[in-house]
């Protein structure tokens, strides 16, 4: 099995929406898991994150705006926290694993310009298992969330979109992958960092292709990774 899957720092974000914008960080999870996917390490946060939280995300990660008014810190105070934990994690070569790494990483960048934080510069090395799954099991059909992926690796998800429960499920997915590909990854994080930005361009570049012949001759994929 891959060196680089033994120790990782595992990352997830709930959020009031899907565009990395304008979306705010309501929950999230910074945690480090040992080769055998135990967590040796944990941290979670709850923000109030000013804006209403729209009706369709609390159905999703099942926070309430007033749930965060009563009980979330300062959105500017616990950006600034998420972003030492990750930085802390990198100062220490522990890759970050984040489930579609370029919605979490860009997110929580337009966060901490928001509020005036110094964001992560170019963080790296990030392990993504969206991206390497689909480069290793290009022809799989089927969803690639992370609650179907965990399911086709064995991985326990009990309570998806909980910020804990999906970070940690996206470190054992990553682990998965090293064990079931190994002959076809790098041995180190560094390496595999690397080749994910090759995958993901060519991956958007691929679904681009198909939705410009198949629905929309304008359309636009963006394949920047791990950040937009």
């Amino acid at each position: 099995m891959s060196t680089w899957s033994d120790t990782l720092a595992v990352f997830d974000l709930e959020t009031t929406g899907i565009d990395v914008e304008t979306s705010r960080i309501v929950t999230a999870t910074v945690a480090v898991i040992d080769a055998d996917g135990h967590v040796l390490e944990r941290a979670d946060w709850l923000l109030d994150p000013v804006i209403d939280i729209p009706e369709q995300a609390t159905n999703v990660h099942g926070i309430s705006t007033e749930q965060a008014r009563q009980n979330g810190q300062d959105a500017a105070t616990g950006v600034a926290e998420i972003v030492r934990a990750l930085q802390s994690a990198l100062d220490r070569s522990l890759p970050i694993v984040a489930y579609n790494a370029p919605y979490d990483l860009t997110l929580l960048n337009r966060e901490a310009m928001r509020h005036g934080i110094q964001p992560l510069h170019a963080p790296s090395p990030v392990i993504d298992p969206l991206v390497i799954d689909k480069a290793v099991d290009r022809y799989r059909k089927g969803k690639r969330t992370l609650a179907v992926t965990s399911a086709f690796y064995g991985v326990t998800l009990d309570d998806a979109h909980d910020s804990g429960a999906d970070a940690i499920a996206a470190g054992r997915v990553a682990q998965a992958i090293a064990r079931t590909h190994a002959a076809a990854l790098p041995a180190t994080a560094i390496e595999l960092h690397a080749l994910q930005v090759t995958w993901s361009a060519e991956q958007a570049a691929s679904f681009q292709d198909y939705m410009r012949r198949a629905r929309d001759p304008e359309f636009v994929a963006q394949g920047e990774w791990p950040e937009r």
